[in-house]
């Protein structure tokens, strides 16, 4: 078999994947093995592959594949999740470029457009994820709009309305004026902002004395019913039962006094607008006030706006000001900071507003999820800080209010057979919706044409929440035997920005609806960000497209430059350097196995001595750098196993071992040797494969002939085996020993041709083992022990061990000498400059502990190449 001499990423990626697929070595199917269970943080179905995907599902994809290799009957669940808003969003804008408005189609004729953007734009983060090499058992994909999934979604509904824990309330929520639709208020994001402050007064009834508030939001006047006041403030008490006028609109509000108000906080004064704001609504139903709402759902101002009907919120606000001015009602303005809530998906700025909602009481379903976390740990946050964080959340739950004013999604199975708010039924078919509604009314001739089914669908998250369960029919069919096989799921890869809306809601709906768990383990990510620590966006235009990077780099170079900075938790400065390393290091390995495959192999030349060391050393360093992978792995540290194995390969396999057993010049190697390289190889790419799988599967496919059933992907993690760690510290020392000869050989310019002797006095008792490796990487032709220094020759020292290179002809001792009297004078003034700064008592009580240490080895690295240049100079003289 030909082997390139250039590694071609593009060509392989796409081979290998296909026969990947070709064998369906993806898919699983309950059997005698032990499942491990992954199920995809389902993407926005009309979503594409960004860098966190990238990291997050490459992650993913590493603990599925080494779950394979390590015998697991491996599954990793794909799909996709319906985005109400984003997916509304995005169709109505569509129909909008096509002149046509939502408004005035049916909820079915609408439903019809988003299914046909849904099945042309779905299945694309999907196909990206495939380019980076993500093995998802495809079979299996899942959409939450798929309707087993959706019956699931309005049986877990109509489950939880039975048990009394939904509920439809009145209620003051997050609107999103752009969306139109309410928001839970996990998905309000909180910003700071610069705005202003306006001081108002509005005029006593029958009088010429103002009162004087403040507000950010002067266009809510016009919803004013009341003026609040602390009952004990002295400075209004000859205002009960007076009544103000409202500026601009003119209307007359009661004064009313309650302790909620601040008597230290500004004028004393607070306007009350129970439309617009939840604390004023909590006043306004104590006080029996009126509710004026003066937005309609996109925030323009309604017919209660006046002469200001129909315009934008913040234009409003600008125009009313200068009105205000006008009439003598602005008082003064002043800069102001305030937090500002927005839609964390549309960035618009959230409206309060009274709306009916359906909520899920949350106080009883938290319980067992917080136990499961914080007590039990049978569910682990990986890193662990994360738990202080979902202990807040979790032990400050509200509750869940699941209903959103939008039609792409599950529609509330509420069935209305009157006009009172109260005359619905809760079904999972209109048929079954029917026959309650009968028993309840006693009404026998009601008909289906009888029933209006609720206008609402329900919060997204209302389905994602059931992933693990729903994505094996766990909810519809518990007892069936794939569910059974493989719930709970293993391990659980997303970002903490969602650890209370999906994860910790996942563990509760886990807990109701399956009696326990729905996962063992959560890695949570960090985010990619730029070099300058900004998150990155579209619209900063840091953002790199992910299959450019694949492109440039081949997908295992991305994978790996993602990953070596992929600390659990903690973001990522991301850099495309990064991947070049990546790019390098698969370089790295196509030229060892090059070198290797390229090597004449023969069965009559004897084994060297030192390749019989080597590998004895390579095994040994094999199986700890093993023992280290699976405890980073057991920590969930991805990057730290990485790396471990990245500098096994580079520093250890490619750096030493294939140097120490390299036949010589147009020299064959022994057939011996040559099988435990090849098998060596084989282990390193075993290791290597769940990170780099389409090169380590192009090597081991090139290694030998092999049957079409026999892969990489499902061949058998190296096992662990007993070890010499004191071998492996003793090869460190011959390396120093190694690297001490090859320095004396580049300063005095010794061609590695030329063999040259080596003298020891071994003063550390060091092992002999290691004399064949360092004779060969040397060039040494006799290495021999002695008791006294040697006159006349280059040393240098490892540890407390002398090391001794006669002088050859080569050598002028004269031009030697001068040049390192030269260096120790320079030292010597080095080391003054240094001691003179340790001496100084100010500097060493003063500087940081860092510097002042820094200095300290600084003088001690000075000391010692003092007294190994004057030993250089007696041998010499």
């Amino acid at each position: 078999m030909t082997i390139p001499a250039q590694f071609d990423a593009k060509a392989v990626e796409q081979k290998w994947y296909d026969y990947w697929m070709k064998n369906n070595y993806f898919h699983s199917e309950p059997d005698h093995r032990t499942p491990y269970t992954i199920v995809i943080p389902p993407p926005n179905v009309t979503g594409v592959l960004h860098m966190g995907h990238m990291l997050n599902n490459t992650i993913q994809d590493v603990l599925i594949r080494r779950a394979r290799l390590r015998g697991f009957n491996a599954c990793w669940v794909p799909g996709t999740d319906h985005a109400s808003i984003a997916t509304e969003a995005k169709v109505v804008a569509k129909l909008k470029e096509e002149g046509i408005n939502k408004n005035d189609l049916t909820r079915e004729e609408f439903l019809v457009h988003a299914w046909e953007w849904t099945n042309k734009y779905g299945g694309v983060i999907l196909d990206q994820l495939k380019k980076l090499g993500a093995s998802c058992d495809w079979e299996r994909t899942k959409f939450t709009m798929d309707p087993d999934m959706s019956a699931s979604v309005i049986r877990t509904f109509v489950d939880l309305y039975n048990k009394g824990l939904i509920y439809r309330g009145y209620r003051m929520v997050n609107w999103d004026p752009e969306a139109k639709t309410t928001l839970s208020d996990e998905e309000v994001i909180y910003e700071e902002r610069q705005g202003k402050l306006y001081h108002l007064r509005y005029q006593i009834e029958d009088s010429n004395e103002y009162v004087t508030i403040a507000t950010t939001r002067p266009e809510t006047i016009l919803g004013d019913t009341a003026i609040c006041i602390h009952p004990d403030d002295e400075r209004y008490f000859h205002l009960k039962g007076k009544k103000v006028i409202v500026p601009i609109c003119n209307r007359v509000i009661p004064i009313i006094f309650d302790e909620y108000v601040d008597m230290e906080f500004g004028t004393g004064c607070l306007k009350v607008t129970p439309a617009h704001d939840v604390n004023d609504k909590e006043l306004g139903d104590k006080h029996n006030l009126e509710i004026i709402d003066i937005f309609n759902e996109d925030a323009t101002l309604n017919v209660f706006g006046l002469q200001y009907e129909g315009k934008d919120r913040f234009v409003v606000r600008e125009e009313i000001a200068k009105e205000l001015e006008t009439l003598g009602a602005l008082v003064k303005v002043e800069t102001h900071i305030n937090k500002v809530g927005t839609s964390e998906r549309t960035k618009a700025v959230i409206e309060p507003r009274l709306s009916d909602q359906w909520f899920l009481k949350m106080e009883e379903l938290v319980k067992p999820a917080i136990k499961a976390v914080l007590e039990t740990e049978e569910v682990k946050l990986y890193p662990s800080r994360f738990n202080n964080t979902y202990r807040h959340w979790m032990e400050n739950i509200r509750d869940w209010n699941i209903s959103r004013q939008l039609w792409w999604g599950q529609q509330i199975p509420a069935y209305y057979y009157g006009d009172g708010k109260e005359d619905f039924v809760v079904a999972e078919s209109r048929a079954e919706a029917l026959a309650l509604a009968k028993q309840k009314t006693g009404n026998q001739i009601l008909t289906e044409n009888d029933l209006k089914q609720d206008v609402d669908a329900l919060d997204t998250w209302f389905s994602s929440w059931l992933w693990p369960i729903s994505v094996f029919g766990g909810i519809m069919d518990p007892e069936n035997p794939e569910y059974k096989y493989y719930y709970p799921t293993n391990d659980l890869v997303t970002g903490p920005d969602i650890l209370f809306f999906w994860v910790a809601r996942m563990i509760i709906a886990g807990y109701e609806y399956a009696g326990e768990k729905p996962f063992t383990n959560v890695y949570l990510t960090g985010l990619v960000r730029d070099s300058q620590r900004r998150k990155m966006s579209k619209s900063l235009g840091n953002s790199p497209d992910p299959l450019d990077l694949i492109e440039e780099f081949g997908a295992d170079g991305v994978r790996v430059g993602l990953l070596l900075s992929a600390s659990a938790g903690n973001d990522i400065l991301f850099d495309k350097e990064l991947c070049n390393q990546g790019k390098g290091f698969t370089n790295k390995i196509w030229n060892a196995f090059r070198l290797i495959k390229g090597w004449e192999v023969s069965d009559s030349v004897a084994q060297p001595e030192s390749a019989k060391v080597a590998i004895e050393w390579y095994e040994a360093k094999l199986q700890k750098t093993l023992v280290e992978i699976e405890d980073h792995f057991e920590k969930y540290r991805i990057s730290d196993a990485l790396m471990a194995i990245y500098k096994l390969v580079w520093d250890d396999f490619c750096s030493w071992f294939l140097e120490m057993i390299k036949p010589g010049y147009q020299q064959p190697i022994d057939k011996t040797t040559f099988e435990k390289a090849i098998e060596m190889l084989e282990a390193n790419l075993k290791l290597l494969h769940p990170f780099m799988p389409f090169l380590t599967e192009e090597i081991w496919q090139h290694i030998i002939e092999r049957t079409e059933k026999e892969a990489l992907i499902i061949s058998e993690w190296p096992k662990a085996k007993a070890y010499s760690e004191r071998l492996i510290q003793e090869f460190d020392f011959a390396t120093e020993v190694i690297s001490g000869i090859r320095t004396i050989r580049k300063d005095k310019n010794i061609p590695f041709k030329d063999a040259i002797e080596l003298k020891v006095i071994n003063n550390e008792k060091a092992t002999t083992f290691f004399d064949t490796v360092i004779q060969k990487l040397g060039n040494i032709s006799t290495l021999e022990y002695v008791s006294e220094k040697v006159d006349g020759a280059l040393s240098y020292r490892v540890k407390s061990n002398e090391y001794f290179i006669p002088i050859t002809g080569n050598i002028n001792v004269e031009e030697e000498i001068a040049k390192l009297t030269e260096e120790l004078n320079y030292i010597k003034g080095f080391l003054k400059s240094v001691q003179a700064k340790l001496s100084n008592e100010k500097f060493v009580g003063s500087a940081p502990e860092k510097v002042v240490a820094m200095e300290r080895q600084k003088e001690a690295d000075a000391l010692a190449k003092i007294e190994t240049i004057e030993q250089s100079l007696m041998s010499l003289k």
